[in-house]
Parts: C-alpha cells; structure tokens; sequence
C-alpha cells in the first residue's frame, strides 16, 4: 500500500506534518487494544517486545530496524513463541504513516532517541523511550516540549522507578530515615572489555546505513558502530555514564529530590586499552546542589572492580544518621550509626512497561513513574558529567537557563553542531 511521501527535508515539514498526525490520534477506552511498535529489536527492543506483548489487550504489532535481517529474525521469533507474525518495516517513519499504531516504544541507538520521541509525539503515538532519553541537553529540551505540546504520554525506560521497593526506600528517604542527607554516590561498574580496532567497511544490503546515522554526521560505515559499539562514540553515544549510568543519574536526582546541579567536574580516560572506544572507560564527576547543600559523586569502572558495600550498580546515599544501599533495580538496604546496624529493606521489582499502558489509557501524567521530565534531568546529568570531563574543568551551571555560565566551550556541547538534511531535532516542535 503506498503511503504518503516521508520528510524530505527541514525540521519545519516534520513539525507540520506532525500537526497534521496528532490531530488523527485516536482516543483509547478502557478494552481497546494498544497496538505498538517497537523501534530497535537489536538489544532493548527485545526486552520491549517480551514487555509488552503479554499486557492484556496490547499487542505488538510492528517491529522496525535499520538492518531489515534482524527485524526479520525478531519476527520470526516472536511467530514461534505467540502465533502470529508482526509486521516488519525498515523504516520507523512508515510507523508514524499507520495510524492503527497507538504507541512506539524507542530503543534505536541514543543519537535517535528524541528525534524519534518527537516525531512520535507529533504523529499522535504515544512513546516509551530508553535511556538516555536524550542524545544531548538540547535535545532532551525540546522533547520535553513536544510532549507537553501534542499531550502525549512520553514514559523513560528506567524500569527502576516502577520497583516496589525502590519507590518504598525513597519514600523513606524523602522521610527522614537516615536524616538529612548530604551525598549520593551512583555506582556503575559493568564489565567492559576491549572492543577491538575494526576498520571502514561496505555496508551490508540489509543495513540501511543512512537511516541508521539519521541526526547524526555522515560516517563510513564499520562494524565498530553496529550494533552495540556505538555507545562508545560520541557521535552515537554517551559512553557508559550516559548508559548504565543514566539508571543511576536518575535514581541519585530521585533519591536526593533535586534537579539539574549547580557546579561539576570530572576526570577519566582510558587507561587499559588502545581500542576504538572514543569516551572514557573510566571517569568519576563530582556535582553539587548549592541551595540544597548537597553533593553527588558518580563513579564509572569499566573492568575487574570491588563491590562498594555490595553495590556493583546503583547508589549509596549517605545521612546523618546512617546511609541506604540501592541495588541494581529492586532492592534496599538501610544501616544506621558507626555499628551499621541493620534498619529496613526490602527486595521486590515491578513492570515499568505496563505503567506506561495504565498512564496511555487514563491519559493521567500523574499515573506515570518516568514521566519525560525526569527522562531529560537524568540524561542531563550525565551529559553534564560529560561536558566537564571534555572540557577538563570545572563548570558553573544554570539551572534556570539550562545553560553553562560564562563558558562558550562548554555551551558547544549542549547540542549537535550539524543534522543531516531531513533529520534536524527541530527548534520548533
């Protein structure tokens, strides 16, 4: 079936076309059937399929990615474990045209995640995106304004936040547990060996290596890109504190009740192997909260690491009165005084994928537990993080501007200096 020309050029087009998409969404009862779309089946995206095609009246209806022989494998897949095959688009603006499809659930590399998220929140779907939720500050800004423009229910997929003990050990904090709290510590130690030297190649017929870079500047194509080692280049990438890390960012601005800091540095670099990896294997930043007297330390290690009291990945918040051990996704622990001695915890998960279909059908932002807000502040973060390592100084930071302060260096990378013609993140959404 044809269907109407893609974008072809400036951020403008999108935005009008998008007009035209939102006004034909449709309102969802209660027994309606959510069809989704799940864009990036390479990593993540299973996990989305696996989530949400058991909720009772969601179905997954089309799988997309850029390398059409893994959307097809997924498809295959997913007919041997449900009975039926989805469809399979290599193109996610194809999803944007169907307006049977209700939600889209991004999972693409991060250079896509909010040029996604917006097209999505113009064309009327409603969006669960991974983490980061966005590429870049400025990116995340004009997220968060699509959403609240085209009223779209936009969920952040730090699955996290829909943890019953998770929510239950910051209640406690925000209570007073260990009493006034004046340090988190986010803990992301994963185990990431060398990726190797690959060199420029031709790319695959199944891969369609444009779409693939979409927002990004045009490179040759390298298996050092696709389909994981990308998170290490800047161009695509975030690095590891922009990746796991964007779990514990969010999880330490939860925990603490603050926003975007006041002053931050950095130090790192890379210290094991002469790979293709552009950002630091290992790197901690030091952020601070000036009116709410407050720090925060994030510690990325990449290889062979100790346990910081049982904490591999999550946080350590740190209080007069003792401190609380967030681990992983699910559970707490809380010590008090100079013994440790034992307080409460607890160790229970939650479905983050079906709270985003409670928040689609109620249409109620309150409903949500990663609401696109904290979708922006905890990527924020990270990159913030990242601008005071790249710069190699210490950077005062606006809050209210979302701006470094007296620091054109740093400002430089709020954004991405260039987008390829047809995939700008509009100034307008």
């Amino acid at each position: 079936m044809e269907r109407r020309t893609f974008v072809k050029s400036a951020a403008g087009a999108m935005a009008a076309k998008g007009m035209a998409f939102a006004a034909s969404s449709r309102v969802l009862g209660a027994n309606d059937r959510i069809r989704v779309a799940v864009l990036g089946v390479n990593g993540r995206g299973k996990s989305h399929i696996a989530g949400f095609e058991p909720l009772d009246n969601v179905e997954v209806a089309t799988l997309v990615d850029p390398d059409r022989n893994i959307a097809e494998e997924r498809a295959a897949s997913f007919e041997g474990k449900y009975g039926r095959k989805p469809t399979v688009e290599q193109d996610l603006r194809r999803v944007l045209d169907d307006k049977s499809i209700d939600c889209i659930t991004v999972a693409t590399p991060n250079h896509w995640h909010a040029l996604a998220t917006i097209w999505g929140c113009q064309a009327g779907k409603d969006v669960y995106v991974e983490k980061p939720g966005a590429h870049t500050i400025y990116e995340g800004q004009q997220m968060v304004a699509a959403a609240k423009k085209y009223d779209r229910i936009v969920q952040h997929g730090v699955q996290l936040r829909s943890s019953v003990a998770m929510r239950e050990g910051i209640q406690l904090l925000h209570d007073g547990i260990i009493g006034d709290i004046y340090l988190g510590r986010a803990c992301i130690f994963k185990w990431r060996p060398s990726v190797g030297k690959r060199p420029s190649a031709t790319p695959p017929a199944h891969v369609d290596w444009k779409l693939w870079q979409g927002p990004a500047e045009e490179r040759a194509f390298s298996t050092k890109y696709v389909h994981y080692n990308w998170h290490w280049h800047w161009d695509y990438g975030n690095g590891d504190i922009g990746n796991q890390g964007t779990h514990e960012t969010d999880l330490m601005l939860w925990g603490l009740g603050v926003g975007l800091p006041d002053e931050a540095m950095a130090m790192g670099g890379k210290f094991l192997w002469d790979d293709d990896k552009e950002t630091p294997e290992t790197m901690t930043a030091l952020l601070k909260w000036k009116k709410e007297n407050i720090m925060g330390e994030i510690a990325v290690r990449p290889w062979s690491s100790n346990y910081e009291d049982g904490v591999r990945v999550g946080n350590i918040f740190y209080g007069s009165e003792g401190f609380m051990l967030m681990r992983s996704y699910n559970s707490y622990e809380v010590y008090f005084g100079a013994k440790r001695e034992p307080g409460p915890k607890a160790d229970l998960g939650g479905n983050h994928f079906a709270n985003f279909i409670k928040a689609v059908r109620s249409r109620k932002t309150s409903d949500q537990h990663g609401p696109v807000g904290t979708a922006h502040a905890s990527s924020s973060v990270a990159h913030i993080a990242n601008i005071a390592l790249r710069t190699e100084r210490k950077l005062n930071f606006d809050r209210e501007t979302e701006r470094f302060i007296n620091d054109d260096d740093a400002n430089s990378y709020l954004r991405r200096k260039t987008y390829r013609k047809g995939f700008e993140v509009p100034e307008k959404v």
